[in-house]
């Protein structure tokens, strides 16, 4: 007996050090993760999604950008940035106004927030997308309390912590000037207010619950897939009864729907069906599968490589890609073998809640609804389900000493991959994410301007949002600029040393007018960019 007491003691002495080992692990990694969401945080091109997150965020629409900016007259970059960020000119109404009337499907909690972190902290590159890394910190504690919840287990919440500290996915989108870390943050935050709810069965908990939806609701469109998904998960576990915990949630949901009813209304009256115009682009049922592994493969590795690159770089990764839905898949398997339903089914739900949908139409209609944003939610439960796989292989009585050796190197591997692809992603100026195939052009077109002593940059009101702000983020002050309505020619004055044309979106009458009218020849430099020729 004394000898059977000595070696559990020895055992749970072993265990005591190999779990302060891992925390003090996981802690480097959580330090490493913070400096990776904030390194070279404006490095990056500020790409199209961004320069309309700044318009939303100055008040101004881009109707009126345009009536003020395409009368032919001469303008600097500053005039391009009155657009970019807040001034007296507009407050807070205006903000709201400009979502409602432009683009009614972002939600407008994220800009708000950012417009009052903009007044504050300036409105430099890297000021605006930092206030996104500062919110994407409040992932790790959430996380940890919704596996405290869901678990039982602070051991989970650690790897699950340091899992998400270093996942590129996560680096991506906290350097973003978009809404998708504060959608993070309120998806943990509801989680964890619902099975709190469940647990203490009271008034107060379910009361919290509630008011965490508006926060959801009014960050991001899906988060009402989420919602409803929560709403499976409980009503699966009171077995399809109208108990006690039904009625609560039902009458929480309530609550929190209202709040968003004006918003829907929104959105039914103004419609922005252009905005989802990408959609459409047809997919094979082979492509949509690439993609969707592609997307669930980036939470665990990333290399910045994107669909229009080469194949042999695809199928260089193919190996990884296929390990990685192994590793997802067996966690899936061993959660729902492990755990009980009310553990395994939360996983589930949350894996579905926009995977699900989204999956179900890419297939059914073959067109890319999917990117890697929006299936943020499946992302989260995955990494919850190979954090509770790591747990039980760390520290499972039954696993043998060569299998816990084992799961420590499949853990190190997928740690160092996360790592590897953090140290590629800060050390890139255009990532996949910011859709190389429109922007990777930009800067080579910005050096070309900028070697001008006193260069002119004419356009067209088609090419202002987001073209010509996300170039003017890359050119130098000394740059003028000269923007024309539709069918109309800019009245080209002396005194500069070069004029350029730049037309992402192309205008013919426009390339035409000006070789006919000033007899000048127009010389293609670049990609989108043409040099403007005027004879002696």
């Amino acid at each position: 007996m004394n000898k059977q007491l000595s070696i559990k003691r020895q055992l749970s002495q072993k265990s005591t050090i190999s779990k302060s080992w891992l925390r003090f692990l996981i802690i480097i990694l959580l330090v490493i993760g913070v400096f990776f969401r904030f390194v070279n945080i404006d490095k990056k091109i500020y790409w199209g999604d961004e320069v309309f997150s700044s318009l939303r965020i100055s008040g101004y629409t881009q109707s009126e950008m345009r009536q003020e900016l395409s009368d032919g007259r001469l303008i600097s970059i500053e005039d391009l940035h009155k657009y970019q960020h807040p001034n007296p000119e507009k407050n807070t109404i205006d903000t709201i106004k400009g979502i409602i009337l432009e683009d009614s499907q972002i939600l407008p909690l994220y800009i708000l927030m950012t417009r009052f972190w903009v007044e504050c902290f300036g409105n430099s590159i890297a000021a605006i997308r930092t206030f996104s890394a500062l919110i994407s910190l409040l992932t790790f504690p959430c996380l940890y309390l919704l596996c405290r919840e869901l678990f039982e287990s602070s051991l989970v919440g650690w790897i699950a912590i340091g899992l998400v500290a270093v996942s590129p996915i996560h680096i991506v989108y906290a350097q973003e000037t978009r809404s998708y870390s504060l959608g993070i943050v309120a998806i943990l935050i509801s989680s964890v207010a619902l099975l709190r709810a469940m647990r203490l069965k009271t008034k107060v908990s379910w009361c919290i619950y509630a008011a965490t939806l508006p926060l959801g609701f009014y960050t991001h469109l899906f988060f009402t897939l989420v919602a409803f998904a929560q709403g499976i998960y409980v009503v699966a576990i009171e077995r399809f009864r109208l108990s006690k915990t039904s009625i609560y949630w039902l009458l929480s949901l309530l609550a929190g729907f209202i709040t968003f009813v004006p918003w829907i209304w929104i959105i039914i009256t103004n419609p922005q069906i252009e905005a989802v115009a990408w959609t459409n682009t047809k997919q094979t049922l082979f492509m949509s599968a690439a993609r969707w592994a592609g997307i669930y493969s980036r939470a665990f590795l990333d290399l910045g490589i994107s669909p229009n690159d080469p194949g042999k770089l695809k199928i260089i990764l193919i190996p990884f890609i296929l390990i990685i839905l192994g590793l997802i898949s067996y966690s899936i398997y061993v959660v729902c073998r492990r755990t009980s339903k009310e553990v395994w089914l939360f996983v589930l739900t949350l894996i579905g809640s926009v995977g699900l949908p989204l999956l179900i139409t890419d297939f059914v209609f073959q067109k890319r609804y999917a990117t890697s944003r929006y299936t943020l939610p499946s992302v989260l439960g995955i990494e919850l389900a190979v954090a509770y796989l790591f747990s039980i292989k760390f520290t499972s009585i039954s696993t043998k000493a060569w299998q816990k050796k084992l799961w420590s190197l499949v853990a190190f591997m997928v740690i160092m991959g996360e790592v590897v692809s953090c140290m590629v992603h800060y050390q890139a100026d255009i990532w996949w994410n910011q859709v190389p195939e429109k922007y990777q052009e930009y800067p080579k077109i910005a050096n070309i301007i900028n070697q001008g002593n006193k260069p002119l940059l004419i356009s067209d009101e088609d090419n202002i949002i987001p073209p010509l702000q996300v170039l003017s983020n890359l050119i130098d002050p000394k740059v003028q600029f000269q923007i024309v309505g539709k069918n109309q020619l800019p009245e080209i004055t002396n005194g500069f040393s070069d004029i350029f044309l730049f037309l992402f979106e192309p205008s013919d009458s426009l390339k035409a007018g000006i070789e006919k009218v000033y007899n000048s020849k127009l010389q293609q430099v670049s990609d989108f960019l043409w040099k403007i020729t005027k004879p002696n």
